[in-house]
């Protein structure tokens, strides 16, 4: 009894603070209401301020920095977010006002935060890379007529603008992309500018993608003010000089001006080219047509050996189908590819004649142009053989046009659509998902690119997925209505009663009529993300779809879901992924079916109700709910069957032998409180067995700071003295910030004593810290595979690493590619001159406001006359802010580094000397190194400049480059 009372008396003590803080919310509801509109007010007026310094900075060699970019981006969502909870605060009820005064506190707290990330000591932008990019593209194969006719024009002062028009699949985007490369080869132009138009025409979208393609993003306005943003794009293109912009795949005409397009002239001497399936259009944008003809007989031959292989001529009573087979694909290059792709490596004459055959049947459902080109393409979706993989393409086509699949994103598509076999693992059907990526893309059925950022992306050519949606699509029951600037879902005799999967994302959709319930006893997938205004869904809508599977509400404004989810007891996978307002959902009692839950960034409080009984769930991403501050005891253990765990939140504590239990994890992405529960979690794992870890130790989050690897610590804030289970063996990347205890080096830590594959590793604020590497004994196989050392406000930290007493020189650093050092103040050598051959990989020295350095290479006591050090694969040579540095080698030495490509010197005063040392020609004569293309020098050392000494200093004067900031 008494045990009864004390446990009662700590609930009523848990419920008083509760209770106690919601009221506190409440009385003082209206001055937080006005403290969040003060400190955002006080934000974007800094982001004002940033904004005219850049302008004031900015021309057509420079642009903004990605860091800056980024923190304006987030001043603009965090803008966004404010104006969505004022509008909440005008219609909240006075019950509502204690949890909503929580919100606002916590945004206050946000807003503080970015405005405190505004500084930008280094400046806010730099020197614009090389702007034009080689386009990958297919060998022209006839079409010398177009391109020639094409380039005239260009080359000539008669024609400003010009069509390029034909049916789908002719090579006119093939043409247009040899034509942009072999303009970057020319001189005529400043510029070639790329952008692709699409089937929707989106003012704003071409706005923002003709300034990215100019790589000014920086100056077009913010919102959907077309007109402000069509005045900034002018000023952005007139400043150029003479441009070419090539604007393909135009479906629709629209003025050149409302865009922001200066019209071409002799004048002003710019060209624009469009490429469209319509003459009307181009005739009616005031161009110059150019037809695209079809390929004649033997241009389509050779297109079509080139890609089977002219072996295959060898094989008897083949040829004369393979022709017949070539005269079927109508001179069209796209379907020559597809088809010659699919019959590869097949030598069975049957299998042509059945091939023949398929082809000659066709598609009978559709007409005109359409018919002619898609029955050659269905072709090459038929000879897929695999009914799976067929699926697979199929649902690439209920995203947009243009859509830009990362390989991640759509092999968890498909694996959500049961479409890959269940497999013993994640990682073994994540493998069997990228074969049949592979498959899809030899077959060229989705093409494989390059984004912005580097990362490899895959498409679906438009025409290939025009042939989806109208040829095959409703085949199997499909509806695809995505990005077409809906503003409402169909209504009810929209709703076919045999409908499987309908996609209605990245539309303009705000509410579902109260009422409609679309009666679809087979739908099993319904995709609505990316309608960023939808705020509600009716009870109702969901009552007529008894056997959904998948349901897709990412990326809207959703508060609550409807009571009417609880009942879907099919449904296998629900991704609520940057639902921001999200705060509450119904039971999941009934999901049992349930294996994927993704709630990443959503705004939820509390875990679901019933999360404990979703016993087949296999992903949990609860990522980014910083709302939520707990997880029951005992509920993570009961999902047993979790493969994929991702739990980075700024309030959630994690049981580390709660985690433990989960015996089939494979990836797992989270952070423990303390050293204890790590060690907890660690000594339970195989982390051979673990395909993805991102982990994070201690109360200050450093993720981030690395690359994010697969395999990848962060500790922070941890007493290293204490007792921390060893590092896994396969660990890639690891991060220390603000660690106490870390005297003694990376290679005598105990932590990492088995950490033989680590590759990047960043040591921050460790007060500590001396030195890196202690080679007081020889062996250090924990940096053998170390490819970048980032090392920052270590104000102990004197010598990189300490050689004293030591025989031989260990192959230490040997595979070092990056060597970055920041506000290491005690520092006064960099190299040591007995390890300098094991630093032959580095590319990149970076050293920044290390007041005492002194020698960039620790000097020679030996004939300083002979020193030559050699860095074959150096790159970039970085020093700044070196007040007492005063030599970069010994007196007399030199750097021998071929690979040079960027020396940047910024206050170093003391320096007297460069000794990179120049090339010699044939003739004898010296020259810069062959991949030298800047030497960057503050403002404010001219006079250093001219006094310092270098060999043939006046080579290097095309080079150098004065600069207020970097």
């Amino acid at each position: 009894m008494e045990l009864l009372v004390e446990h009662f008396m700590e609930l009523v003590k848990c419920l008083g603070r509760s209770a106690c803080t919601s009221l506190d919310y409440h009385l003082n509801f209206d001055e937080v209401v006005s403290d969040l509109r003060r400190e955002l007010q006080v934000l974007i007026s800094r982001k004002e301020d940033i904004n005219l310094s850049i302008q004031s900075e900015a021309d057509r060699e420079k642009e903004v920095k990605h860091e800056v970019q980024a923190w304006l981006k987030l001043v603009q969502e965090t803008n966004n977010e404010v104006q969505a909870i004022q509008e909440k605060i005008q219609r909240v009820k006075w019950y509502s006002k204690g949890r909503l005064g929580k919100l606002v506190q916590k945004k206050i707290e946000v807003v503080k935060r970015i405005y405190e990330q505004s500084s930008f000591p280094d400046g806010l932008i730099v020197d614009r890379p090389p702007r034009e990019i080689i386009l990958p593209t297919e060998n022209v194969v006839g079409e010398d007529s177009a391109k020639e006719k094409i380039w005239g024009y260009l080359m000539g002062n008669e024609v400003s603008k010009i069509g390029v028009c034909g049916v789908d699949g002719d090579g006119k985007t093939t043409i247009m992309k040899h034509i942009s490369n072999e303009l970057l080869r020319v001189t005529n132009f400043d510029r070639v500018i790329w952008v692709t138009v699409s089937y929707t025409l989106n003012i704003i979208k071409l706005q923002e993608n003709i300034a990215r393609a100019m790589d000014d993003r920086s100056r077009l306005p913010e919102g959907e003010d077309e007109v402000r943003r069509a005045a900034a794009l002018i000023s952005i293109m007139e400043g150029v000089g003479r441009y070419v912009l090539i604007l393909d795949d135009v479906w629709e005409v629209f003025s050149l001006i409302e865009v922001g397009i200066p019209e071409p002239t002799i004048h002003n001497g710019s060209k624009i080219v469009i490429t469209s399936r319509s003459i009307d259009v181009c005739q009616k944008m005031g161009c110059e047509i150019v037809k695209v003809e079809s390929l004649s007989f033997q241009e389509s031959l050779n297109l079509f050996l080139d890609k089977v292989g002219h072996y295959i001529l060898q094989v008897p009573n083949l040829e004369g189908i393979l022709k017949l087979i070539v005269e079927e694909c109508g001179g069209l290059p796209l379907a020559i590819l597809v088809i010659a792709e699919s019959m590869k490596g097949e030598d069975d004459v049957h299998v042509w004649k059945d091939a023949l055959t398929e082809l000659r049947e066709g598609v009978k459902s559709v007409t005109g142009l359409d018919q002619k080109i898609f029955k050659r393409l269905r072709f090459s979706y038929d000879h897929l053989n695999n009914s799976k993989i067929q699926s697979c393409f199929l649902y690439c086509s209920l995203f947009p046009e243009d859509y830009s699949f990362e390989r991640k994103e759509l092999v968890e598509g498909w694996i959500d659509e049961g479409l890959i076999d269940v497999l013993p693992s994640r990682k073994a059907a994540y493998e069997r998902g990228q074969a049949f990526l592979n498959r899809l893309v030899k077959n060229c059925l989705l093409e494989k690119a390059v984004n912005r950022r580097g990362v490899v992306v895959f498409k679906m050519h438009d025409v290939l997925r025009d042939m989806a949606i109208k040829s095959i699509g409703p085949e199997f029951g499909y509806m695809a209505k995505a990005g077409m600037k809906l503003t409402e879902v169909p209504d009810k005799s929209g709703w076919a009663n045999d409908l499987k999967k309908v996609s209605l994302m990245k539309n303009n959709i705000s509410k579902i009529p109260l009422g409609l319930s679309p009666k679809c006893p087979t739908l099993s997938t319904l995709i609505l993300s990316n309608n960023y205004n939808l705020l509600e869904i009716p009870k109702s809508f969901f009552e007529g779809m008894p056997k959904l599977k998948v349901l897709d509400l990412s990326k809207t404004d959703i508060e609550v879901l409807p009571n009417s989810i609880s009942s879907l007891e099919k449904l296998s996978s629900m991704r609520l992924r940057r639902c921001y307002s999200l705060m509450y959902l119904p039971s999941l009692a009934k999901l049992t079916a349930l294996k994927k839950l993704d709630l990443n960034n959503s705004g939820i409080e509390v875990v679901p109700q019933g999360m404990e009984k979703l016993i087949s769930l296999e992903y949990l991403d609860l990522s980014g709910c910083d709302n939520l501050e707990e997880i029951p005891m005992g509920m993570l253990s009961n999902l047993s069957n979790l493969q994929y765990l991702s739990l980075f939140s700024e309030n959630l504590e994690i049981k580390g032998e709660e985690v433990a239990r989960l015996s089939k994890l494979e990836t797992f992405e989270g952070a423990f409180n303390d050293i204890q529960g790590y060690n907890y979690f660690a000594k339970s794992q195989d982390f051979q067995i673990l395909t993805d870890y991102n982990i994070e130790v201690g109360a200050t989050p450093a993720m981030g700071r690395s690359g994010r690897g697969k395999y990848v610590v962060g500790i922070n804030n941890c007493d290293l003295g204490e007792e921390c289970t060893v590092l896994p063996d396969n660990l890639k990347e690891l991060v220390i910030w603000g660690c106490k205890n870390m005297r003694s080096s990376l290679n005598k830590a105990a932590l990492l004593e088995k950490a033989t594959e680590l590759s990047y590793c960043s040591i921050e604020s460790c007060e500590d810290m001396e030195c890196v590497v202690d080679l007081d004994s020889s062996s250090c196989p924990v940096l053998d595979k170390l490819e970048v050392l980032y090392l920052r406000e270590l104000p102990k930290l004197s010598v990189l690493v300490r050689v004293e007493g030591v025989a031989t020189s260990p192959n230490i650093f040997s595979n070092l590619k990056m060597l970055s050092i920041w506000d290491c103040s005690r520092m006064r050598k960099l190299l040591p001159l007995e390890l300098l051959p094991a630093f032959h990989n580095l590319e990149e020295i970076d050293v920044n406001r290390c007041e005492q350095m002194e020698e960039i290479i620790a000097s020679s006591n030996l004939d300083a006359s002979s020193d030559k050090f050699t860095f074959p694969k150096l790159r970039r040579l970085i020093l700044r802010y070196l007040p007492q540095l005063k030599s970069i080698c010994s007196a007399k030495g030199v750097l021998v580094c071929d690979s040079i490509e960027k020396i940047i010197i910024w206050r170093c005063r003391e320096l007297k000397r460069i000794p990179v040392q120049l090339l010699l020609l044939d003739n004898g004569q010296p020259s810069p190194p062959p991949h030298l293309s800047e030497i960057n020098v503050d403002r404010d050392s001219e006079e250093w400049w001219e006094s310092v000494e270098w060999d043939h200093k006046n080579l290097l004067h095309p080079f150098l480059k004065y600069s207020w900031r970097y």
